[in-house]
């Protein structure tokens, strides 16, 4: 892919053979992100793991002690008492049967969806296109629970889902290009704590095989995955 000379130009100033300290790391995506808004830093990692085996799948959640600088719009099933607290705790959205015409016509004005347990079978019928997206709920990440007020306030604070791709790659964010080193030091230490203890049993050989940190419009930054125990 054909890139430009402002991409390019800020290319020159890394060494694609050379796995970088966490810092270094962090202090050239920041340098690097020159674009006109508050460039995402991202996480881009490809492991040894098959994901068409269900013993080696990765796929977790956690709160970024920093947060991401994203106002992140939350979508919630309930009804009753429920859908008070939820509406109470912030939600963007909040119904049941009422939300899957809406759904089905291509509404999707959020980037989180929470469900009561009891609100599944509703909300299954409309699986087949919040799947796609990563948007169905589920038990694991903390997205189907009674405790919708808490569910709302980690998300909220900075709780982001990782998982892998049919190429077995995590993508995850990170933060802001915006945020200090301190605070991408913090997220990213955390997110990968949890990446690699989310290592399945199972799997021989290396786990993870490369990981760069990059911003929305940057060029990606290698890590030596050895600091971080991988």
């Amino acid at each position: 892919m054909k890139q430009g000379k402002r991409y390019a130009e800020v290319a020159k100033a890394v060494d694609r053979q050379v796995k970088y300290a966490e810092l270094d790391a962090i202090q050239l995506v920041k340098k690097n992100a020159t674009a006109k808004f508050d460039e995402t830093v991202e996480l881009h990692i490809r492991t040894g793991c098959d994901g068409r085996h269900a013993d080696q799948q990765v796929r977790g959640s956690v709160v970024l002690p920093a947060g991401t600088g994203k106002n992140v719009r939350i979508l919630v099933f309930a009804k009753d008492a429920k859908a008070d607290e939820a509406l109470a705790a912030g939600a963007d959205f909040v119904g049941a049967d009422d939300l899957v015409p809406r759904i089905q016509d291509g509404w999707f004005d959020y980037d989180v969806v929470i469900a009561t347990p009891d609100m599944m079978g509703v909300v299954g019928r409309i699986g087949r296109l919040l799947g796609p997206k990563g948007l169905m709920p589920n038990p694991k990440l903390g997205t189907v629970t009674m405790d919708v007020a808490k569910a709302i306030a980690d998300t909220k604070a900075g709780k982001v889902e990782y998982r892998l791709d049919k190429a077995n790659i995590i993508h995850v964010p990170v933060g802001k290009a915006s945020f200090s080193e301190e605070q991408l030091k913090s997220n990213l230490d955390t997110l990968m704590a949890a990446i690699v203890k989310a290592r399945p049993s199972s799997l021989k050989g290396t786990y993870l095989k490369s990981i760069t940190l990059t911003s929305t419009m940057g060029p990606g930054v290698k890590l030596d995955g050895l600091q971080f125990g991988a």
